[in-house]
């Protein structure tokens, strides 16, 4: 496991002279990268997902966001996990975003 800073946000619609422009505003924060747990990976994929990546970040910085955007690519969030023993910390599963390049 290993710190690094990631984008999370949200998929975002304005107005821009009568035309609807969807954006993703993000916010950056410090994360733990986690390894995929089989067992996570193998239920994902009998629901026709693909788990990817896996961060633990601090359950104050999260705002029901959508995306992740980690290494320049933005990533779906599929999945959270409170553990009971880490109240403070969730952990974010994320798949690659099809269709949407990074913005």
């Amino acid at each position: 496991m290993r710190f690094c800073e990631i984008e999370i946000g949200n998929l975002v619609e304005t107005e821009d002279h009568g035309e609807t422009v969807k954006t993703y505003e993000f916010r950056t924060i410090l994360a733990k990268k986690k390894s995929i747990r089989s067992s996570e990976f193998y239920q994902a994929a009998t629901a026709g997902m693909k788990p990817e990546l896996t961060f633990e970040i601090y359950v104050f910085e999260f705002n029901n966001d959508e995306v992740i955007k980690y290494n320049g690519k933005i990533y779906t969030i599929i999945r959270t996990y409170e553990d009971e023993k880490k109240k403070d910390k969730i952990e974010l599963v994320a798949t690659s975003t099809v269709g949407e390049g990074a913005m």
